[in-house]
């Protein structure tokens, strides 16, 4: 659209309102970087300590797990004291029966070597450690060389002797004999 004045008369300019800038006061720049300085201060110092507070709610957790930690430990320990008490006592066990059958096959060995001897008895045997002694009755002094004989055969001992035989005077209706071996044995290999 387009205006025409017929009056004559100029259209009065309209000025514009005149903004004049002038330099903000050194007061109020003070002011503004000292507001913008402390608020900074203030967001370091809130942030701090909000980071204060979540370290000292993360520590007394931690704390009440190393209490909960230590009742465990404690519970361990004793467990583990248990543990090997149990494992000595089995040891000891275990040792004994290892012990224990060294008697058991001896008995068994001079069982088995007086049963396969006609003839033979013991009345009494005695382990002295490295030497056994054997007390018993035979019927000739065959059945006892023939009961030396088995016993070095068996391998269990280094040396079979015969201590003393006599014929024993108590007996009349046949021919008795009394007999005393003494028996070394051998060295065991582990």
């Amino acid at each position: 659209m387009i205006r025409i004045n017929l009056l004559g008369t100029p259209k009065p300019k309209i000025r514009a309102p005149r903004i004049t800038m002038s330099a903000p006061s050194m007061k109020v720049v003070v002011l503004a970087l000292v507001v913008v300085v402390v608020g900074g201060l203030y967001f370091q110092y809130w942030r701090a300590n909000k980071v204060h507070e979540q370290l000292q709610a993360d520590l007394r957790d931690a704390n009440k797990e190393l209490a909960a930690l230590a009742g465990v430990k404690a519970i361990w320990t004793q467990k583990q004291k248990e543990a090997d008490l149990l494992k000595r006592k089995v040891g000891i066990v275990d040792q004994l029966r290892a012990n224990q059958s060294g008697p058991v096959q001896l008995l068994n060995m001079v069982a088995a070597t007086v049963s396969a001897t006609d003839a033979v008895w013991l009345n009494r045997m005695s382990d002295d450690g490295n030497t056994i002694s054997l007390d018993g009755m035979a019927l000739s002094t065959t059945a006892v060389a023939n009961l030396i004989t088995n016993l070095r055969k068996t391998g269990y001992f280094k040396t079979v002797e015969l201590k003393e035989t006599a014929q024993d005077e108590r007996v009349k209706e046949y021919q008795a004999f009394t007999f005393t071996l003494i028996c070394e044995k051998q060295q065991q290999r582990s």
